[in-house]
């Protein structure tokens, strides 16, 4: 079955799936039938607040059975959805707002002990109050070229940019990635990924909708939250990042997880050894790995009957649709219908990053192996993942050299046991600071998975001929025998 708009989708679930489970959060149960119900009524509740077709509103909230009908409300009412990272500060939040036009902001006021606040002049809606309940439903009326929602996603410039999908590329393929998963119809889908993500909101949401199978959103991972609810809720569907996995493995054997059957994870580097301790010490009968991006969505996948080193070591194949080649300078290229339709208000950004023959220039590099597998080999933008969350050093030094204290700063990712890798901040002094003062003035100031875990002060940083620093060397420096300064 085909759809030409997500609401089509959504909607027509309550038909496909009746009375079976939809969303299960907390006490709140919720059938295919009844959400869409309130998916109708929060339509008509931002109709009335005055959200008409191609107008923005934004998410700032945790994983919830509110923020499905938020989302879903706002674009059957032709609304734009702004999703935004629940760990960013305000000040980050506020940028996303005012630069998306969003014309509301809706929040989860008191979550993780925060008022949530948006810039002057966008009204602040909280999640826990009846205006998802008031409207009168409607009936969406976008067609599938339409935009449907514009994710912030940062760049070497640490300047977040806003990626523009619309509903029909990302309904195909998304249909795909049900597939590829092995996300089978009565599947109970446990989404530890945020909803604010791609993965979470697209391969988390849209694709259990389109399957028909159970959401039961986390709005904080906790290992033992998520032993318990696989037991009582016998959840088949789990994906997450690598450290999920880990957590798994390490966890109590008095919890009944027997009910697991799918896996799906990603990242650059993926030891073997965890990929055959997944498939053999735990009860998952698939696991899939593959290489996305905002501006893209899943671009390979891994496929059934790929060996452990292979599921580990490559991302897959390209979907359907999708073209993957390797530039000269090893960069990733991906070309496609699934590519983003711009950057929102950005048009000099969106030329740098799809040329004019429509291939998408990643940042990241790889190879190809014979058979078209694809293996990331590093990133060309110097990202790096904290616990399954990108981090860009280039912004996190945007903020680091507001700090009176710092005449120069170069961020990079180092290895950590539990979150992959975290950020080490070479910091260039001009005035006396110590490290635990630059990392709690961090702190405050971004969100918690960007702000550095360490801090080297060096008397100067290493650059080339072109003023440049040269982070591999900065990078070498934590295997030499070197003091670190206070």
């Amino acid at each position: 079955m085909t759809w030409e708009t997500i609401p089509q989708m959504v909607l027509s679930a309550a038909d496909r799936f009746g009375n079976a489970e939809a969303v299960v959060d907390g006490a709140q149960r919720l059938s295919f039938i009844e959400l869409a119900d309130r998916v109708r009524r929060a339509a008509g509740a931002f109709a009335g607040a005055g959200i008409e077709k191609g107008d923005r509103a934004a998410i700032w909230a945790p994983n919830s059975v509110e923020w499905i009908i938020a989302a879903f409300g706002l674009v059957t009412a032709g609304g734009v959805l702004v999703p935004i990272n629940t760990r960013f500060k305000a000040e980050e939040a506020a940028d996303v707002v005012r630069r998306s036009g969003a014309q509301l902001l809706l929040v989860q006021q008191g979550f993780l002990g925060t008022q949530y606040t948006g810039p002057q002049g966008v009204p602040v809606i909280d999640l826990a109050s009846d205006f998802l309940a008031d409207g009168e439903p409607v009936e969406p009326t976008m067609t599938g070229t339409d935009i449907a929602d514009i994710i912030y996603t940062s760049g070497t410039t640490g300047r977040p940019k806003g990626v523009m999908m619309n509903h029909r590329q990302t309904l195909r393929l998304y249909s795909e990635w049900c597939d590829l998963a092995d996300l089978r119809q009565g599947d109970r889908y446990l989404i530890v990924n945020p909803f604010f993500h791609t993965f979470g909101y697209k391969a988390g949401l849209i694709s259990s909708l389109i399957r028909g199978a159970t959401i039961l959103p986390v709005p904080v991972f906790e290992i033992e939250r998520v032993l318990e609810l696989v037991e009582r809720e016998r959840v088949t569907m789990l994906p997450g990042p690598p450290t999920l996995y880990h957590a798994l493995l390490d966890a109590p054997d008095t919890y009944d997880l027997s009910s697991l059957r799918a896996a799906v994870t990603g990242a650059a580097d993926i030891p073997v050894e965890l990929i055959r301790r997944v498939k053999t010490e735990l009860p998952f009968q698939s696991i899939m790995t593959g290489y996305g991006l905002t501006e893209a969505g899943t671009a390979t996948a891994s496929r059934p009957g790929d060996t452990f080193e292979q599921i580990a070591t490559t991302v897959g194949t390209p979907c359907d649709g999708v073209q993957v080649r390797i530039a000269e300078d090893d960069e990733v290229l991906v070309r496609g219908y699934s590519v983003m339709q711009g950057y929102f208000d950005d048009p000099v950004a969106t030329a740098e990053a799809v040329d004019a023959e429509g291939w998408l220039h990643t940042g990241d590099l790889g190879s190809l192996d014979p058979d078209g597998r694809l293996q990331i080999i590093g990133r060309k933008k110097d990202m790096f993942i904290v616990g399954g969350f990108n981090a860009y050093p280039a912004e996190i030094e945007a903020f680091l050299l507001e700090h009176p204290a710092v005449a120069q700063v170069a961020v990079v990712g180092v290895p950590d046991d539990r979150l992959g890798q975290v950020g080490r901040a070479f910091v260039v002094a001009n005035n006396p600071v110590s490290e635990a003062e630059l990392i709690a003035w961090s702190r405050d100031r971004m969100a918690g998975f960007k702000a550095p875990r360490s801090v080297w002060f060096l008397d100067e940083l290493p650059l080339n001929a072109t003023g440049k620093v040269m982070k591999d060397q900065l990078r070498q420096l934590r295997s030499l025998d070197i003091e670190e300064s206070q």
